[in-house]
């Protein structure tokens, strides 16, 4: 995938396009993303122990990897991945700027 956990980026299809959030969880399997605030659904809980009185809560739920795009560091515009070797380690680079995503 082209996003990891803990990457800043923006929505650019759907209910949410062009709201910006963190990944928090990362779905390679099914390639999907966790985004903070992005995707909010309304999730209907029976009463349990942590919840004794249930209702409805607001959580957000995963969306499709293919709808969003890392956030060059440099500019602050969404950006291509692209990837390289440096130090003998494979990085990935945002393609607007050269600017590598990983810390």
């Amino acid at each position: 995938m082209h996003v990891k956990k803990g990457d800043k980026v923006k929505v650019i299809t759907g209910k949410d396009k062009g709201k910006e959030g963190t990944i928090l969880e990362a779905y390679p399997k099914k390639e999907r993303v966790l985004v903070e605030g992005i995707n909010n659904v309304k999730k209907h809980a029976k009463p349990s122990q942590e919840n004794p009185q249930g209702g409805i809560l607001n959580q957000e739920a995963p969306i499709h990897v293919s709808n969003v795009m890392p956030i060059d560091p440099k500019t602050g515009e969404p950006t291509r991945v692209g990837y390289e070797v440096r130090d003998g380690k494979k990085v990935r680079i945002a393609k607007k700027s050269g600017e590598p995503l990983d810390k």
